[in-house]
């Protein structure tokens, strides 16, 4: 049966699919019809796993990286489907929409809250993880890059080719394309080249009716997904992205301080594409400590860097011992802290051991006073084990207009802000402390961070930012995590939902609704 047969019957079942509820004996007839749906009308070899079959726990784990969601008390999949054609996405879509059943779609199970694999209502999980094949084009300096594969797969599969181009992207390997892109992608080499979503000059997504768009084909939904998240809007498929130039020597350096070393100066002196992170350590003493290792990236020969810094930042006292000579993709490997000499293959390693862990976000726009960090420090010293990352903006950054996709913080931003704290011990206790802990630390930044709204970035996923309901969404609360995220862009992005899934198929906790007609 042709795909378009199998569009056409499918859309019929949805005149009659059944209204939606949340009782045990619908979901057993929904997820049976659903069940039927995709053998009936999907002559392929998509794959599904029900809660009955022995692989079905292995696969809903295999990529989730939280240990805050493995257990009990997270609630299952009605199914899983692993596509290994675009074709089964479609039918996974038609095929849950018309028995009222909601989808997650996981490329690498990175979402810190887990709202690509886990609902408080019934749901099927599309797991693109088969979905993972790359088509480079040196010559062109382009890749087409399926939604389930790795930036590590995407670094790889460049360094096996030319050890002159690259991909403006995140340091940890294991994380998905599908999701990372959509969300705006910051890596190392934004000051020069932008985020990933900056470089990417196409996509393939599967919308709410089944049906494949591109970018000739999908308006303003390019400019959604460029920063918007691809969750509120359909499946993404693949993204064709531009590759950038990058020399063939590169120098990484890490240079670590204590605060009697004068850390806090340096931080306050801070004006280069450097990360500051500051962290919490123990000593060899036995005491707690906060250090601040300054992380950071050059295009270019290790004694022109010293030169360079020994001008414009010359508390940071950088030697050129402290420089390492490399090839971009084994700065991929400083990055992720794996040893540099390790074979490349270790970036195809697709799975991480999971950890508790919470994460949240700020950015800055004005200078934090000199005086303000000692408090801040204190409070980090409180939090137990954890780090804080400041990336810097600016560069290119500051260029790229902000209408020009829907990812909204570029020029007048000094940082980005990341606090991440993990723990080891089980159980709701231990979760409680930890996280109170670092909200007791980001109350502390409050005075020096942006204001009404505090803004956050999307890919690092907080659900303290305001969430919805699934089944009844308000506009009220989408709003405020909405302008969090998104700035002025919000109201823009609810309308381009409301052209693409005007029934809001596509939702979750923190999803954009379709822009309400009584606004």
């Amino acid at each position: 049966m042709s795909n378009l047969l199998l569009i056409i019957r499918l859309l019929l079942l949805l005149s009659t699919s059944a209204p939606p509820s949340l009782g045990l004996a619908h979901q057993s007839t929904s997820i049976s019809a659903f069940r039927h749906c995709l053998q009936n009308h999907n002559r392929s070899d998509a794959v599904l796993y029900l809660p009955t079959n022995s692989s079905f726990l292995p696969v809903l784990n295999a990529y989730i990286h939280n240990k805050r969601f493995i257990g009990p008390a997270t609630a299952k999949p009605l199914a899983i489907v692993t596509p290994t054609h675009e074709s089964h996405v479609q039918a996974t879509v038609l095929c849950a929409k018309a028995n009222n059943l909601q989808i997650r779609t996981r490329s690498g199970g990175h979402d810190y809250e887990g709202l690509s694999y886990r609902s408080p209502s019934p749901f099927i999980l599309l797991d693109l993880n088969n979905l993972r094949r790359i088509e480079l084009d040196v010559e062109t300096e382009t890749a087409w890059v399926e939604a389930g594969a790795t930036l590590g797969e995407l670094y790889y599969a460049i360094a096996n080719k030319t050890n002159t181009l690259a991909f403006p992207a995140g340091v940890c390997p294991s994380i998905g394309v599908g999701g990372h892109f959509a969300g705006g992608g910051y890596g190392n080499l934004l000051r020069k080249y932008g985020l990933s979503v900056d470089n990417v000059i196409d996509a393939r997504v599967v919308n709410a009716r089944g049906e494949i768009l591109n970018r000739s084909t999908m308006g303003d939904l390019f400019w959604a997904i460029r920063g918007g998240g691809g969750a509120s809007f359909g499946v993404i498929l693949s993204w064709k992205v531009k590759l950038v130039r990058v020399p063939e020597v590169v120098t990484a350096f890490q240079v670590d301080r204590w605060l009697d070393q004068g850390a806090s100066d340096i931080f306050y002196s801070k004006d280069i594409f450097i990360r500051a992170m500051p962290q919490v350590v123990t000593t060899p003493e036995n005491k707690t400590k906060v250090m601040i290792s300054f992380v950071g990236e050059y295009l270019g020969r290790t004694k022109d860097l010293v030169r360079y810094l020994s001008r414009s930042f010359p508390e940071l006292g950088f030697r050129e011992v402290d420089g390492k000579e490399m090839s971009w993709v084994e700065t991929v490997l400083f990055w992720a802290m794996i040893p540099v000499n390790k074979p490349l293959e270790v970036l195809l390693n697709r799975k991480s051991e999971p950890s508790y862990f919470k994460s949240k976000s700020d950015y800055v726009t004005e200078i934090i006073p000199r005086e303000a960090l000692p408090g801040i420090w204190d409070a980090l010293l409180k939090v137990g084990p954890c780090f804080t990352q400041w990336n810097p903006y600016g560069g290119r950054m500051a260029e790229i207009d902000t209408d020009e996709a829907a990812y909204a913080h570029r020029a007048g931003y000094l940082f980005k802000v990341q606090y991440y704290v993990w723990w080891v011990e089980d159980g709701e206790e231990a979760e409680a402390r930890h996280v109170g802990a670092l909200d007791a630390l980001h109350e502390a930044v409050t005075p020096y961070v942006t204001k009404e709204p505090r803004e956050a970035y999307l890919n690092y996923r907080d659900l303290e930012n305001g969430v919805n309901s699934v089944e009844k969404p308000e506009w009220s609360k989408a709003k405020v995590y909405g302008e969090k995220y998104f700035k002025g862009h919000f109201e823009r992005l609810a309308k381009i939902k409301a052209e693409f899934d005007p029934e809001n198929f596509f939702r979750d906790q923190q999803s954009i609704p379709p822009f309400p007609h009584s606004h």
